[in-house]
């Protein structure tokens, strides 16, 4: 079982890369790590002495004063490198660089003299080394106004607030799903080299994107409509949209029930996309569900009976409790990485519709086991 231990684990790519490693406890074990390392060698000595692979995610990207990024980013590197000497180290070191390095600006110019260094560490310690060159990243959780244009329009719009594009650049982007993979690729085939480009996915200008998540807004947050998915970017960053909105307050949303002499009639869901319909009846104090999707959209939708639907994003300890009535009928959404359950509440039988946005494949069913 390889020993694996990110610095910067906390941050939008690291605490991405942590939870996905946590879906293969059988292959890795997650060496913990916190910032406070780098300033007491003894600590990131012991971290460093753990890991077979230590992915090098720590950093930063904005700041007032452009010096200030240069220097911390490069005395970060050199503090791995001192204590990979003291531990005489020979873990297979995996860092985040960026296509900014063919930039002349202090970030990227901080990059590029990480990755030199770490390379040269490994060629003189007979350790290995993979530097990856990373295009602009965008998913789930990332901080507005730091680590990328994408979070921010998400924060705005999901907050009714008004975004301004200040440079409308033709961006090359990969999905935060799809750089962990590239990474846990890197991890399982021991992949070294002192320059890996990792391929955007996808290219579009930002007013392009804007334009996408402004759908999203007025057809999913205000109408509750499944906005068209033409593709795999638009599905990503569809769900990134929606990890952005206010969970609490928008949940649960009522339906617009339609009652006349022969009884009610309830549109549970206007979708643009295809998927899986299903019910199910839930029996007094049972609990269905406890486990989270990657990437599947789904709609809980109680109808009748009375129901508690519980959420808890995945590495936190926030639970958001919705109680639920089919004397209401209304629905609540899971966002990704979300470990979510329903438990009948009431005295009487529980019916629940659920949609999701994909057919059920026993081969790849994007469903992970864990009590919300």
């Amino acid at each position: 079982m390889l020993k694996i231990g990110i610095t910067g684990q906390a941050g939008f790519v690291g605490k991405h890369l942590y939870n996905v490693l946590g879906l293969y406890p059988s292959e890795f074990e997650r060496v913990g790590f916190d910032r406070s390392y780098f300033a007491d060698g003894g600590k990131m000595d012991e971290f460093v002495r753990q890991c077979n692979v230590i992915v090098h995610l720590a950093g930063v990207n904005r700041h007032s004063d452009p010096r200030c990024i240069y220097d911390t980013n490069v005395a970060l590197a050199e503090n791995l490198v001192a204590s990979l000497d003291r531990c005489g180290s020979k873990a297979h070191v995996i860092y985040s660089s960026s296509t900014q390095e063919e930039r002349d600006n202090p970030y990227g110019r901080s990059k590029l003299a990480g990755r030199k260094m770490l390379a040269d560490w490994a060629a003189r310690a007979g350790g290995k080394f993979t530097g990856m060159i990373i295009p602009n990243v965008f998913g789930p959780f990332g901080h507005p106004y730091y680590n990328s244009v994408i979070a921010t329009f998400c924060h705005q719009l999901s907050h009714n607030e008004t975004p301004v594009i200040e440079a409308d650049g033709e961006l090359k982007l990969i999905y935060v799903g799809e750089l962990a993979g590239k990474m846990l690729e890197c991890i399982q085939n021991g992949q070294a080299a002192d320059q890996l480009l990792v391929p955007h996915t996808h290219q579009a200008r930002v007013s392009e994107i804007l334009a996408l998540l402004k759908t999203y807004r007025d057809e999913y947050q205000e109408r509750g409509i499944i906005p068209a998915l033409r593709n795999d970017f638009e599905l990503n960053l569809f769900n990134t949209y929606r990890c952005y909105m206010d969970i609490g307050r928008h949940y649960p949303v009522s339906f617009r029930l339609h009652t006349d002499m022969r009884g009610s009639f309830v549109e549970v869901v206007r979708l643009n996309t295809g998927g899986q319909v299903s019910f199910s009846t839930t029996l007094p104090g049972i609990t269905r569900g406890n486990h989270f999707h990657t990437r599947k959209i789904e709609r809980f939708a109680v109808i009748r009976g009375k129901a508690l639907i519980q959420l808890r994003q995945v590495g936190t300890g926030n639970v958001m409790n919705f109680n639920v009535s089919g004397d209401q009928p209304s629905y609540i959404d899971m966002p990704v990485w979300h470990t979510h359950n329903i438990t009948n509440t009431g005295e009487e039988e529980l019916f629940t519709i659920f949609w999701i946005n994909e057919c059920f494949d026993p081969e790849d069913p994007d469903t992970y086991m864990e009590v919300v």
